[in-house]
């Protein structure tokens, strides 16, 4: 089956445009927050503690996540997740001293773990499994350009006063969860299957799966070193130990994302025709070998050249690994906690991994932090390489019934009731040569 001649569900199409405003819309107030914070006449640590309190609430309300997820189902999460950011974004731009600002910013972490985990879950439910990992990377790379265009308008909005981008951005998500409801409100394909049968799956039915617990592994090391330490001390290495401008910070780390960019769509087609596991281990190998090397560059354009490549790396890994715990959870499971579990292995890289590296860096040296941080990977890929070679078949729904793109079919009802773990490896199937689809 040729998967690029596959047809996306207009859902699908919906959710990563609001991918793409939310996305955009975070990146609009990233330039504004540090000085927003610091204008209340507060440190740096202060300042930076109003960025941190976001991804820490993230973290914590993770788990609540799954659990409404699981209970309310995937479109009533994620609308709610919205409408939270949006009344914490808009509360932000009136906030009149340091506290108020610091306790609007952490409501708005809650609202984010609440959409994430919940899009991850509708899109698990939505997509055929024949394109899952195509779909992964659309989704991401809509989610990167946001990022990407985002600081660029924030930083003209800045201009207009502090307080501007907060009520851009907080206007934009409440435009984004009316499309998002109005759009979904009728959808078949995206309400919820209460006549499916097949139980929610836990968090430990998950773990029975070697490929989420690898996944598991991969995502905290991503975490780690792309969402943590990237951003975190690429900015000091630049200064501090190449002695160039600080400028020249933002154009390392926006290589980075170019480099990502170029590779998560086409690395999600091929990784729904050729497995998963090939992706996420070249990835790996290649995330890990550059990061390694970062703190070991004699000079600016070596330096550059390997965010760009571990940028390549980044993103050949992060399509196939997020379509393979789609595979694991299945097309009619809620996974709310496994998806809320997947999740939080990165959120705590990203906490954890900037923490130590600035330890690493402050008594050993930048090298040894960057050292550190890649060979974190090693884990990670000796896991991968115990997965069997699985790649998604899609059910007899989709083949059936291309004109509405639904997933289904009595062949996998009747495989699912066969699982003695739940639906912990529905769409997968052997490659020529390859070991079991079962992991247990």
């Amino acid at each position: 089956m040729n998967t690029s001649e596959t047809k996306l569900p207009r859902e699908i199409w919906v959710l990563v445009s609001a991918s793409f405003v939310i996305a955009l819309g975070f990146g609009i107030v990233a330039p504004a927050l540090p000085q927003f914070a610091r204008s209340f006449d507060v440190g740096v640590l202060a300042a930076t503690m109003v960025i941190s309190s976001f991804a820490l609430m993230r973290l914590l309300f993770a788990p609540l996540s799954g659990t409404l997820v699981q209970r309310l189902g995937e479109r009533p999460t994620y609308l709610t997740g919205l409408l939270i950011v949006a009344a914490s974004t808009g509360a932000v731009a009136f906030a009149s001293n340091y506290w108020q600002l610091l306790l609007f910013r952490s409501i708005g972490g809650i609202g984010s773990t609440m959409f994430t985990v919940s899009a991850l879950g509708l899109l698990i439910r939505i997509t055929p499994p024949a394109i899952r990992g195509r779909v992964s990377g659309l989704y991401a790379t809509s989610f990167l350009f946001g990022s990407i265009g985002g600081p660029l308008v924030g930083g003209a909005f800045v201009g207009f006063g502090l307080r501007v981008p907060f009520l851009i951005y907080a206007v934009a998500l409440l435009i984004a969860a009316a499309v998002v409801y109005v759009s979904l409100r009728e959808s078949a394909l995206a309400a919820p299957e209460k006549a499916s049968g097949v139980p929610a799956m836990t968090f430990r039915q998950a773990v029975h799966s070697s490929t989420y617990r690898a996944a598991l592994l991969s995502n905290f090391a991503n975490g780690w070193a792309v969402f943590g330490v990237r951003v975190a001390m690429v900015p000091l290495f630049v200064v501090e130990a190449l002695r160039e401008d600080a400028a020249l910070a933002g154009i390392a780390l926006t290589v980075f994302a170019v480099g990502n960019a170029l590779v998560q769509l086409p690395a999600g087609r091929l990784s729904d025709e050729h497995g998963r596991r090939p992706f996420v281990l070249v990835g790996l190998v290649i995330t890990g070998v550059c990061t390694a090397g970062l703190g070991f560059s004699p000079n600016l354009w070596v330096f550059l050249a390997l965010s760009a490549v571990a940028g390549v790396g980044s993103g050949l890994m992060n399509p196939a690994q997020q379509a393979a715990v789609a595979d694991v959870v299945g097309a009619k499971a809620r996974g709310g906690p496994v998806l809320a579990a997947f999740q939080m292995a990165s959120d705590v890289g990203s906490v954890v991994g900037p923490l130590v590296a600035g330890a690493l860096a402050q008594n050993l040296s930048y090298g040894t932090a960057f050292a550190v941080t890649g060979a974190l990977t090693v884990p990670a890929f000796a896991a991968w390489l115990l997965v069997p070679r699985t790649v998604a078949q899609p059910s007899a729904g989709d083949a059936a019934d291309e004109q509405t793109d639904q997933v289904g079919g009595a062949d996998r009802d009747r495989a699912e009731e066969q699982l003695p773990h739940g639906p912990t490896d529905l769409g997968l199937r052997r490659e020529p040569g390859g070991e079991s689809a079962r992991d247990e």
